[in-house]
């Protein structure tokens, strides 16, 4: 039942997306990316294939561009490519999510999708809300074939969690297997240790905490985001990790998002094992995957980073923030490779292919798909747009990119890398202002946003200019879909 404050916020925030619908033209806007149609947004929440369609909920502030109360956004789509905004899912109406609604996950269960969220709450006073002042509830709606959402369910609160925990436990991610009902939530400890509650049900309601899952020497404050999945029949645990501090090369954004192999159960004996990073580039977190309508495992994260010292140049455009393109996952000598869905190769246009060596120049258009190939697996180099160059140092071994100092397509990124002992292939997918590297066929990741001048290079799009090495190129224009 709507109550008289889910009113005002419908028509307060119909009223913000209608505005937005009469902005100009922005250049910067994305076409596959998933973007808010106004405002903020971050985490994808509650992704799930139900009724024939794709459905993504976001995190979702239509009134700043620099994040307030949080909604759910919903998204749906027949590929993954082009979605449909459907308005906002759930709103901060009751007094047990007043603040917030935060992440959480979907649940298809037959003619119905069972929603779990965080309802946040920080209450008015004194207080550092680490250890006090805030509520982090477990709360769950159902959603009917039609779209249409039932009342809320307050399931969990914080004296229902473990006593040693602070306030900090969110983000539900919930699935079903054997019959029986599991969730997962990230929490962070009394002595700044982050863990994973996992909980079980056998009716989707009471939940009975089965583990507390964590590293044997503490890794991290806190974990966000948790995600638990079989790939390929390897038990994977996906979490965001807050408070590691950069080795090298690894772990050098402000906060991380990887995965554990898990050896064992996790309700009962388990290890986990050989954490690694998701995507080594500026912007990528809290990512969350599902199961397609035809058994791919497939991710979606957010391509933005919390509290960072860099900027996205879209705030005084009244929006900020995209998803990544959703990736398939496949397992190959213990490690998961990322790569693009396979229908992005349906929006492959005007195919080009050529030799590139240095001083080759190639203009690739606002969105486009490119496969370079080294010869000889050499060491190389190339330029995004004049201020972004992408490195393969052979000698080192280290792939990075860096952006040119004071380049003003950064909003502040200055350099990534990672150890990489051989080159084989990099595939480039550029949108309008977001880019996505993949390296040997998805081995390694790299995501950041980038904000060139359309203006001034020309309507065709982004510049590639090869500065070392040489190798072969192929190019495609992807089709613009909105």
């Amino acid at each position: 039942m709507k109550t008289s404050l889910t009113k005002e916020l419908e028509m307060f925030t119909r009223t913000l997306e209608e505005k937005a619908g009469k902005l100009p033209e922005d250049s910067w806007r994305l076409k596959f990316h998933v973007m808010p149609p106004v405002g903020w947004l971050n985490d994808p929440n509650g992704l799930c294939w139900f009724h024939g369609a794709y459905h993504l909920f976001f995190q979702y502030s239509p009134s700043d561009p620099n994040g307030a109360l949080k909604y759910w956004g919903h998204y749906v789509s027949e590929n993954m490519l082009t979605w449909e905004y459907k308005g906002i899912a759930l709103y901060p109406d009751m007094p047990y999510d007043c603040n917030g609604v935060y992440s959480g996950s979907a649940l298809v269960e037959g003619d119905q999708v069972w929603l779990y969220y965080t309802g946040n709450v920080k209450l008015a006073g004194d207080y550092d809300y680490i250890h006090n002042g805030r509520e982090g509830n477990t709360v769950a709606a159902v959603m009917d074939a039609h779209g249409r959402i039932s009342d809320k369910k307050l399931l969990m609160k914080n004296t229902d969690y473990p006593s040693d925990l602070t306030c900090h436990v969110r983000d539900p991610k919930v699935w079903k297997e054997n019959g029986r009902y599991f969730m997962v939530l990230g929490a962070r400890k009394q002595t700044d240790r982050g863990c994973v509650l996992l909980y079980s049900s056998r009716d989707r309601i009471s939940w009975t905490l089965a583990n507390v899952v964590e590293t044997r020497e503490p890794f991290g404050y806190m974990w966000e985001c948790p995600d638990v999945f079989l790939l390929e029949g390897q038990r994977v645990l996906s979490v965001s990790p807050q408070g590691l501090e950069p080795q090298g090369l690894d772990f050098a954004n402000l906060y991380q998002s990887g995965y554990f192999m898990v050896r064992g159960n996790l309700d009962g004996e388990y290890a986990l094992e050989n954490f690694r990073e998701w995507d080594r580039g500026f912007d990528f977190y809290a990512p969350q995957t599902f199961e397609g309508k035809d058994g791919r495992r497939i991710l979606i994260g957010w391509m933005g980073m919390p509290d960072c010292d860099y900027v996205n140049h879209t705030v005084s455009r009244g929006w900020q923030h995209c998803m990544t393109i959703p990736r398939e996952l496949t397992l190959k000598d213990g490690r998961i490779l990322q790569n693009p869905v396979r229908e992005l190769e349906d929006w492959r246009r005007e195919e080009r292919a050529d030799a590139w060596k240095p001083g080759s120049q190639v203009q690739a258009g606002m969105c486009s798909d490119l496969m370079i190939e080294s010869m000889d697996q050499d060491s190389f180099k190339f330029c995004i747009d004049d201020d972004l160059v992408i490195n393969y140092d052979k000698d080192k071994k280290i792939f990075s990119m860096e952006f040119l100092p004071d380049s003003p397509i950064s909003g502040g990124r200055t350099f990534r890398g990672v150890a990489l002992d051989h080159f084989e292939s990099l595939r480039i997918l550029l949108d309008t202002s977001a880019l996505e590297l993949y390296i040997n066929e998805g081995q390694e990741v790299f995501s950041t946003r980038i904000y060139p001048d359309f203006s001034e290079m020309g309507a065709d799009g982004h510049w590639v200019t090869f500065l070392e090495g040489s190798g072969k190129m192929t190019l495609w224009k992807l089709e613009e879909t909105k």
